[in-house]
């Protein structure tokens, strides 16, 4: 009988990149560190260098400075990866642009900040990578549970992350014949930077893990856990992952309940 082998298999010679890394300890960062981990050679991006110089040091990648809601900029970022490593073979969009406003009070400059980052920034993002990458390879964008289940008021990055996620289904299919997988993770509340602002209420990271199933909120290592699998699944594709701890079952945290703890 032929020896079983080890599952998680290695990623030797792959090319990834990171985009949205800067934040040391934080989700592009522990994706970023988790797939060089397993043997690939990573690019990471995000807008400030000093920071990305730092990871790459640490993880024998490149950095290159990317803002994400720019597609000359993403055009350069797979570029800068190629000649670094050779055509690409993971990808993983990272970056998010979190835009506050009720409906009511939105402004232009709000609804096109968030489209900017967090869907057209994506388009390009997924377009660019994959003109750059071997057939077979993955794409993954980081979405948000917000993208289904309402999250006020969080309404224009909720319906940026929801046109992503829409915009996944339709790469799947576009770039299915050259078996380049397209998917999307939707987390639930990340300790991150981005969430710093609700960390720092007291009480509130024990009000939102009570409504999360598993018990508490996520972690950057749970992300890179869930992308380091997509890498390696050839049968997976125009899927949206909720990988918040079975937060999808649970009724959302209303905003009058944050305000009784300030």
């Amino acid at each position: 009988m032929e020896a079983l082998k080890d599952p998680i298999m290695s990623l030797a010679g792959k090319n990834a990149v990171v985009l949205g890394a800067s934040a040391s300890g934080g989700t592009g960062w522990a994706i970023a560190e988790r797939l060089a981990l397993a043997g690939a050679k990573v690019t990471v991006a995000a807008r400030r260098l000093a920071p990305l110089e730092d990871l790459a040091r640490r993880i024998g990648g490149v950095a290159c400075v990317c803002d994400a809601g720019k597609g000359e900029d993403i055009a350069r970022l797979a570029r800068t990866a190629v000649d670094a490593f050779g055509p690409i073979d993971i990808a993983v969009n990272a970056a998010g642009h979190p835009v506050r406003s009720a409906i009511a009070a939105a402004t232009d400059e709000a609804l096109h900040a968030g489209l900017a980052v967090d869907y057209i920034g994506n388009v390009h993002f997924i377009r660019d990578m994959a003109a750059s990458m071997r057939d077979g390879g993955s794409i993954v964008i980081i979405s948000s549970i917000s993208a289904s289940r309402p999250t006020p008021p969080y309404f224009p990055y909720a319906c940026a992350k929801a046109a992503a996620d829409c915009l996944v289904r339709y790469a799947a299919m576009e770039y299915g014949p050259r078996g380049i997988r397209v998917n999307s993770i939707q987390p639930g509340l990340i300790r991150s930077d981005m969430a710093r602002d609700i960390f720092a209420i007291p009480g509130a990271e024990e009000m939102l893990a009570r409504e999360v199933p598993l018990g508490r909120v996520g972690e950057p290592s749970d992300f890179a856990d869930a992308v380091l699998w997509l890498a390696q699944s050839p049968y997976i594709t125009g899927a949206h992952l909720p990988i918040n701890g079975g937060r999808q079952l649970t009724r959302g945290t209303r905003p009058d309940e944050f305000a009784a703890l300030t």
